[in-house]
């Protein structure tokens, strides 16, 4: 059985915390976040929704890390990018104890650039994004940081 298949189903077997058009939200037992990105059209609202769930959640726990899976990702409009860079981070960072983001990234190309706009803008938040093309990879980083 590939690697890929058992990741989709673990991440399958988890309890979905929240889901809307933008994606859903995971409780990993292993003591992070799985926001699995859908790749339905949505609003601004659709993923403030989205990423404030997750927040919220990370607070909830006392977790600090998220696997955020962008394979079906479309791109992010400039409204959403302004808000996730100029609102939403810092007070993920500051309020909910957000540190470390492990990002399987798109294989759009749109994707992938509104996305690296959004973790080199980080503002000098103790907040340590890397970008992964697997999930294995992603979930073996978040693992081994702190």
């Amino acid at each position: 059985m590939p690697l890929g298949y058992l990741c989709a189903s673990m991440t399958a077997a988890l309890p979905v915390l929240f889901k809307n058009l933008a994606g859903q939200l995971s409780a990993d037992p292993a003591g992070f976040l799985r926001m699995d990105w859908s790749g339905a059209a949505r609003t601004l609202a659709d993923t403030q929704g989205l990423l404030t769930h997750l927040a919220q959640a990370l607070q909830q726990r006392g977790w600090s890390k998220v696997l955020a899976n962008q394979m079906l990702m479309q791109s992010f409009s400039p409204a959403e990018q302004a808000w996730i860079t100029q609102e939403w981070l810092s007070q993920a960072v500051q309020q909910a104890g957000y540190r470390h983001g492990a990002i399987v990234v798109s294989t759009d190309t749109y994707a992938r650039l509104a996305t690296a706009y959004i973790t080199t803008n980080v503002g000098g938040l103790p907040l340590r994004y890397r970008s992964f093309d697997d999930e294995a990879q992603a979930t073996a980083w978040l693992l081994r940081v702190g």
